[in-house]
């Protein structure tokens, strides 16, 4: 008896708080129905990775065919190019794009001067707020070879004679590295200096009072105190590996760069949407989403065990 009672106090406890925050809840209600609609309702559409489907007739008419556009996915001559595309440009995203939000911020935050640092953290969020498409026409005139690039090296003495930087492959993992990283460096180091400034500020007194540095403040105050923010922020990124910015992919790449160009998103894209392709286009993309889910469960179990942080 004892135990339904407290059940029933439970129940009405968590009614009572329901209850109590209706009004928040209607607020939450359109954020779910949208979600409902645009991104659950639409997973259905997965079906016909399985089913050998055709635009003028229905999903529910199409064939079954199993797992067949998987297989044509693995022996298509394309697979290992996309796949080393992919990989390659993410994980140089990942190993070099990754760290440098955290040293610019680490950087911003050693600055004293309130206007420096205000004016540089301004300039280095602008990047952020343009799209790929205005970027893609500024960085194809400037890495052309009568741009801007080509005119600094070449005066500099960096380069004996211009070169067309999107019009050779072996450039473009580099270029999409680092125009990459011109975008996104100062809006990624947000999240970096919001945790800086959240550390009490009383460690590094105490460490002060040691006779401690600013190197030594920096690895055993700051960066341990903002590691909960680093491991999240690794995790989110190692699960989106296989993710290689399709806009700016799009954008940048061309038919002479296409063979270091061409990535799984943008492979979807063409299969899909030029070639009418849509069962095998839907096969790729749901090879590349069971891929990240790994790779997500992966990174966070691994996070959890070496610094005890983890999304869940």
């Amino acid at each position: 008896m004892s135990v339904k009672r407290g059940a029933g106090v439970k129940q009405k406890g968590n009614l009572g708080r329901w209850w109590n925050q209706r009004y928040l809840q209607f607020m939450v209600l359109p954020g779910l129905i949208w979600m409902l609609v645009f991104n659950y309702i639409p997973m259905g559409g997965i079906i016909i990775a399985f089913k050998k489907f055709k635009i003028t007739k229905s999903i529910a008419e199409a064939p079954w065919v199993g797992l067949q556009y998987f297989k044509e996915f693995f022996q298509d001559s394309n697979f290992s190019d996309v796949m080393i595309n992919t990989m390659g440009i993410s994980l140089l995203k990942l190993f070099i794009g990754f760290p440098l939000p955290i040293i610019f911020a680490l950087l911003i935050n050693e600055i004293r001067g309130i206007k420096f640092k205000k004016v540089t953290q301004t300039i280095s969020y602008l990047p952020h707020f343009l799209s790929w498409v205005v970027l893609g026409g500024i960085l194809t005139t400037w890495l052309s070879k009568e741009g801007v690039i080509n005119d600094f090296l070449v005066t500099f003495h960096l380069l004996k004679e211009p070169v067309s930087f999107l019009g050779n492959p072996k450039y473009f993992w580099g270029v999409a590295l680092i125009s990459d990283i011109w975008k996104e460096l100062g809006w990624s180091a947000i999240l970096y200096l919001a945790a800086i400034t959240s550390v009490d500020q009383q460690i590094y007194e105490a460490a002060t009072v040691d006779g401690a540095g600013k190197l030594q403040k920096i690895f055993y105050v700051t960066l341990p105190s903002i590691t909960g923010t680093i491991a999240i922020m690794l995790i989110l990124q190692i699960s989106g590996l296989l993710n290689s910015n399709f806009d700016q992919i799009l954008i940048l790449k061309n038919q002479v760069n296409i063979s270091r160009s061409q990535v799984i998103d943008t492979y979807v894209y063409q299969v899909g949407m030029s070639l009418g392709k849509y069962s095998y286009a839907t096969a790729v993309g749901l090879f590349k989403s069971v891929i990240a889910l790994f790779l997500l469960l992966f990174a966070n179990k691994t996070c959890k065990k070496l610094l005890g942080r983890s999304l869940y």
